[in-house]
């Protein structure tokens, strides 16, 4: 597997219309993504001593955390509105190697932070509802 820039990992946001436009939020420097997953133990007095957990079951969820230069984009100012709402929206995450993965997600936390002399930049938290795709 071929090693990938940080820089290929981007964060997009939908137009919200019925055919989905992607516009990548602008300005990030930082994303991460976590894949979280709660599993259903099965585990009995038949299991000798080790766990089992029940495949396909439980809890999965994905959290995505950004951090970046404000740049006052339209995809910018569309998750700041979803903040501020609670608004569920589609969002995409796109990897230099081609994978994306893409559900909808809400803005759990939204930062802005600036110094006198430095630019206003941004931290946010996202939280996947419902399933995220593999595309």
């Amino acid at each position: 597997m071929a090693t990938e820039k940080g820089r290929g990992f981007l964060l997009k946001i939908g137009n919200g219309a019925t055919t989905l436009v992607f516009t990548t939020v602008a300005g990030l420097k930082t994303t991460q993504l976590v894949i979280n997953g709660q599993p259903v133990a099965i585990t009995s007095k038949d299991s000798g001593g080790w766990r089992e957990l029940l495949s396909g079951a439980g809890e999965r969820s994905v959290s995505v955390a950004a951090s970046g230069i404000f740049t006052g984009s339209a995809a910018e100012t569309r998750l700041k509105t979803n903040a501020l709402n609670g608004t569920l929206d589609d969002y995409r995450l796109c990897f230099e190697g081609g994978e994306q993965l893409q559900g909808k997600f809400l803005v759990t936390r939204l930062e802005y932070a600036g110094d006198y002399n430095g630019e206003r930049n941004y931290t946010l938290a996202l939280e996947s509802s419902g399933t995220v795709t593999s595309l």
